[in-house]
């Protein structure tokens, strides 16, 4: 019939309009080369970073202790990453207690590997893995934040367009594909944060799905649940923490990441649909992983926790759900929660996050609330990190 058009070259031209715009949106965001870069702390964001008193901060600088640090028109110390780097090197070199100020791995600790999962859409996988890496990594960790989800929001948010910038390769798709992989060091990027690196997805790790059953058919080696962790292995020296984003479903994918990890994050929101469906996710995984530990698949994990996400307090039903599942869970379930805040959702309309944006372009008591509770969760979960390695 004539003016009819087929479905799938709808779906390519609104495909193409959007990919042009989200474009156009990135260098309009982020000029002039359409890549991101980290904004300087203030002294008092400083002092909390390194955890000391702002007071102490200022005496450090005027006894000529730890390294100058440029000041703006105003006369203001502004720190950037960098220069936290050297504070921290400084501090730790005068400090009688080892790792007050470089907390990271020592000889003997293994890398930690955290990914963060859960069946749902929406739970705050992505916003979750962005505060937690970009925090651990001011904290004075080396971090590798790598994003095994097709749709590439993690790298969305570090600054790139995964459908144009991966095409040809370069994301961790081609460090875990079946023919030819490369090595891990050959994805992974510098990031705009210091101590912070990224091994990026494209939609081409929906081909790792794809082939998988074929893999297994074949019975080719090394097996699917086992490719993410051998190719973390090549470059665990490297990083104190990995930080893995998986993706809203339980694929090969997901799992390569639950075998390759030594603690499991689960966000779930606390209302009735969302845990029904954690429910259904973890009905799923145990058999699952049952399957995969009889080909010799380890499940010993360091620590297996939910953390409640988009959590609003004075929200009657949700504060109902969170008392069941601590009812639950116990233990499990971590003390603190991500709250649900405009400013997150505000500073992702720029694809940045709370560690990324100025605290005066919000309203201050928001800004703060949302930070204080992001701080929090990353303050409990590194204190399971150096709780696995033996220490308090």
């Amino acid at each position: 019939m004539a003016g009819v058009r087929r479905i799938d070259e709808i779906i390519q031209e609104n495909a193409d309009r959007l990919a042009v715009a989200l474009e156009n949106h990135m260098r309009t965001s982020f000029m002039p080369d359409a890549r991101k870069e980290l904004r300087a702390f203030s002294a008092g964001e400083a002092a909390e970073l390194l955890g000391i008193d702002p007071a102490r901060l200022r005496k450090l600088h005027f006894d000529d202790k730890i390294p100058v640090v440029e000041a703006d028109a105003r006369g203001r110390r502004m720190y950037t990453a960098a220069d936290l780097i050297g504070i921290r090197r400084s501090l730790e070199e005068q400090s009688r207690k080892r790792g007050t100020f470089l907390p990271g791995r020592r000889e003997g600790d293994r890398v930690q590997v955290i990914a963060v999962a859960n069946y749902k859409g929406g739970s705050s996988k992505t916003t979750t893995s962005i505060h937690l890496a970009q925090r651990l990594a001011l904290r004075g960790y080396r971090v590798l934040a790598i994003d095994i989800d097709p749709q590439g929001s993690l790298t969305t948010m570090f600054g790139y367009t995964p459908e144009t910038e991966f095409q040809g390769g370069g994301n961790i798709y081609d460090a875990i594909r079946y023919e030819d992989p490369v090595p891990m060091r050959e994805v992974i990027r510098k990031t705009y944060f210091p101590n912070l690196d990224l091994a990026a997805a494209g939609l081409v790790l929906a081909e790792f799905e794809h082939e998988t059953p074929r893999a297994l058919h074949e019975r080719r080696e090394p097996m699917f649940f086992k490719r993410l962790g051998l190719a973390i292995d090549q470059v665990e020296a490297d990083y104190d923490i990995v930080v893995i984003d998986c993706p809203p479903q339980l694929g090969f994918l997901t799992m390569s990441a639950l075998i390759a990890a030594t603690t499991v994050l689960i966000t779930v929101i606390p209302s009735m649909l969302d845990i029904a469906s954690m429910n259904q996710f973890l009905q799923m995984t145990a058999g699952l992983l049952n399957v995969v530990a009889s080909y010799g698949a380890s499940l010993e994990y360091d620590n297996l926790k939910f953390l409640i996400t988009r959590f609003e307090p004075s929200d009657g039903p949700q504060a109902q759900m969170a008392g069941f599942l601590r009812a639950l869970f116990a233990e499990q379930v971590m003390t603190n929660t991500f709250l649900k805040s405009t400013a997150v959702s505000d500073a992702g309309l720029t694809q940045q996050t709370l560690y990324e944006v100025d605290r005066s372009e919000f309203n201050r008591n928001t800004y703060d609330r949302a930070v204080e509770s992001i701080n929090q969760v990353t303050s409990e979960l590194e204190g399971l990190v150096q709780a696995a390695w033996g220490r308090n």
